[in-house]
């Protein structure tokens, strides 16, 4: 009798094609979910019986009441060798492996620009009005050449935005809480002295940070006024490093000139967000790692620790 693996989240209907899975069909039994499952019980009614789960980034949390209710659970797998809403302390107290993939840093670097070079040219409603309205240039764009780029974080993607950033002529400047001068002279970028320093002079933020403890709330109501009011904030990161209730309030009160999002506290996004609406917001359904190579890799590596898993082995443990 073969083994029941549940693929949840997989919107765009592309895990079973995207990846070879012959190698362990004869084993195991796969079923794939396109919708979200918002409600936990619901979603243990579809995968009560999976000894394996595959899940996608972030898209359905796994916390210590799910675990209860899932006893036959064996294997979770995630995309990413990071994911803050797995339990992992509950995981290993129900006896469940967690293991990850690869993941590239390319595609959200790319969003990334794609997002601050939309705000800076006004594209989405040229584009709009090219289409339905006959509208011919109906705004004036702003410049990145010349303009301030401000990181709030300097790792891989930071380091990437770093080096395009260079290519249009802008001036950078980095911070975090633990980077120092080192790291920013062996990128040519300017240390901030301050969070605050950053927020004040830069004509773009964006932040490329990893949500924990230390950066939860990073992005306070006062933190956001001291940003210019031509100033525009991109988060592709993660949506509660910035306080989301402040942020709202300052596109609604033009503190800052607009706000280019991929991430969100509730995702998939309500219907009914302000953030589907505000003019000064340029919106995407958390894009940034949804790429096909990205895909590929992710489902490739996901077979390879199913394989393992029915080997008797761990490979790419997060525990």
């Amino acid at each position: 009798m073969r083994i029941r693996c549940a693929i949840l989240d997989d919107y765009q209907q592309v895990a079973l094609k995207i990846a070879d899975w012959s190698t362990i069909t004869e084993k195991v039994e796969i079923v794939s979910f396109s919708q979200h499952f918002y409600d936990e019980n619901e979603l243990v009614d579809y995968i009560r019986d999976a000894e394996i789960v595959i899940v996608m980034r972030e898209r359905t949390p796994f916390g210590v009441s799910l675990f209860e209710k899932l006893p036959k659970l064996k294997l979770l797998i995630t995309s990413g060798m990071r994911n803050t809403s797995i339990d992992l302390v509950a995981a290993a107290a129900h006896g469940v492996t967690v293991c990850g993939t690869a993941s590239s840093s390319e595609p959200p670097t790319e969003l990334t620009w794609a997002l601050i070079m939309n705000l800076a040219r006004n594209i989405m409603k040229e584009n709009a009005d090219l289409r339905s309205n006959g509208l011919w240039q109906s705004t004036v764009g702003s410049d990145l050449y010349g303009k301030r780029l401000g990181l709030l974080g300097l790792g891989k993607i930071g380091g990437r935005m770093a080096t395009i950033a260079k290519a249009f002529g802008m001036d950078i400047i980095a911070w975090s809480q633990n980077l120092t001068k080192e790291q920013t002279d062996q990128l040519g970028v300017q240390l901030a002295s301050s969070k605050e320093e950053l927020l004040e002079t830069s004509d773009y933020v964006s932040i490329h940070l990893v949500l924990s403890n230390r950066t939860r709330g990073l992005i306070s109501e006062k933190d956001l006024q001291l940003m210019k009011s031509t100033a525009y904030l991109v988060n592709t990161s993660r949506a509660a490093i910035v306080d989301q209730q402040a942020l709202i309030k300052a596109l609604h009160e033009n503190w800052i000139a607009g706000a280019g999002l991929d991430v969100f506290d509730i995702e998939p996004l309500p219907v009914d967000h302000p953030f589907r609406t505000m003019p000064n917001v340029l919106a995407t359904p958390h894009l940034g790692y949804v790429t096909e190579r990205n895909y590929t890799t992710y489902y490739r590596e996901a077979i390879e620790d199913i394989q393992a898993y029915l080997d008797g082995r761990v490979i790419r443990s997060l525990i």
